[in-house]
């Protein structure tokens, strides 16, 4: 009887996307097959102290919220560098049984930034998604929108500031560049947290104020008016796209609130209503942006479509698996079911792990 594979699905974290994060993991684990996975579950608390936890406490503490945070019950854990998944119970001293991969369920600062995939090389296991570098590229959208650009890419025009240059920023300069609306976002977050649209000057500076709480750099983006569309890229060297989906929202723009909060935040159309020519064009360049990004396993990435104009706004790596996620729901439509992602998912991490074991910068790893 072939054994199962050990897996370690992390979620939560320090970043204030923690709660999506809870959702997407109770997701990723019902779609996981028992008969195939055993399966590891790690809570990271919001001050980053790392829990074992059952599946029957991660939906307990769920339970009447939509917005759950992780309790910092349970044995602390953390890996073993050099260790091959080895885990080690910080409350007990045990050395416990290695995992065979990871999957890490984390959004935002310390998930999927690539400080903890550097974390997990350190550790010699494989990791579903994005190495560091690719992670690192996709999280800060000013380097990304930059590379973008370099490859021939098109992407919102934009200014970037750090928290030294607030007080230079002029609205009618940026006005002047961008033109009005725009909008004014953390560089390196998602979930459209701290996110504002300005359509007038005294906007402003309450939108500076409230981007700098979440970064200390910033990006002001000019507004594209179009269709909102998404598509999703599986794989590592030879990747694919799904079809693409379309997010309607009900609310003026796609924000926190319309994705997590408002059940009837925004109408998903899956797949979009596209003639053919543009959902390959579509598809084409969702794999050029995955390749020019460095990215791996997974991503999900989002476009305007402004009359027959594709314009690439931004790439995520650990896109979300809440049960209205579009990632997943786009595999499924374009014949992939979840729990079939999910192995796929994984067949792919330990894929890239096998190719870098070949490679002579390594040693035994």
């Amino acid at each position: 009887m072939k054994r199962k594979l050990r897996v370690a699905v992390i979620c939560g974290g320090k970043s204030v996307e923690h709660e999506i994060s809870l959702q997407s993991a109770k997701n990723v684990i019902e779609a996981m097959d028992g008969g195939k996975y055993d399966i590891v579950l790690i809570g990271i608390d919001k001050e980053g102290y790392w829990h074992l936890k059952a599946l029957t406490e991660l939906q307990e503490e769920m339970k009447g919220s939509l917005l759950p945070h992780l309790t910092s019950q349970g044995d602390e854990v953390i890996f073993v560098p050099g260790g091959a998944g080895q885990l080690v119970n910080l409350s007990t001293g045990e050395r416990l049984q290695p995992v065979d991969v990871v999957f890490p369920v984390l959004h935002g600062p310390f998930g999927e930034d690539g400080a903890i995939q550097g974390l997990f090389k350190i550790a010699g296991v494989p990791f579903v998604g994005a190495g560091v570098l690719g992670s690192a590229i996709a999280m800060d959208k000013e380097v990304s929108k930059k590379l973008l650009r370099e490859a021939g890419i098109p992407t919102p025009k934009f200014l970037s500031f750090v928290c030294q240059q607030k007080e230079e920023i002029k609205f009618y300069e940026v006005a002047n560049y961008l033109g009005v609306p725009f909008f004014v976002k953390p560089a390196s977050l998602g979930s459209s947290v701290g996110i504002s649209k300005v359509k007038k000057e005294e906007e402003l500076r309450p939108a500076l104020e409230e981007a700098f709480r979440y970064d200390g750099k910033i990006l002001i983006e000019e507004y594209i008016e179009g269709r909102e569309i998404e598509c999703a890229v599986l794989g590592n060297e030879k990747p694919r796209a799904s079809c693409p989906g379309e997010i309607i929202p009900s609310h003026e723009f796609y924000s926190y609130e319309a994705k997590y909060i408002d059940p009837e935040g925004a109408l998903l159309q899956i797949p979009a209503s596209l003639p053919e020519d543009m959902v390959e064009k579509i598809k084409s360049l969702a794999i050029q942006v995955f390749r020019a990004l460095s990215c791996e396993g997974m991503a999900r990435v989002d476009f305007f479509l402004r009359g027959e104009e594709i314009i690439v706004n931004e790439l995520n790596t650990i896109p979300g698996f809440t049960s209205i996620s579009m990632y997943p729901k786009l595999w499924e439509a374009s014949g992939i079911p979840y729990p079939q992602l999910i192995d796929e998912l994984i067949r792919l991490a330990l894929e890239k792990r096998e190719k870098e074991k070949t490679l002579q910068a390594f040693i035994n790893w």
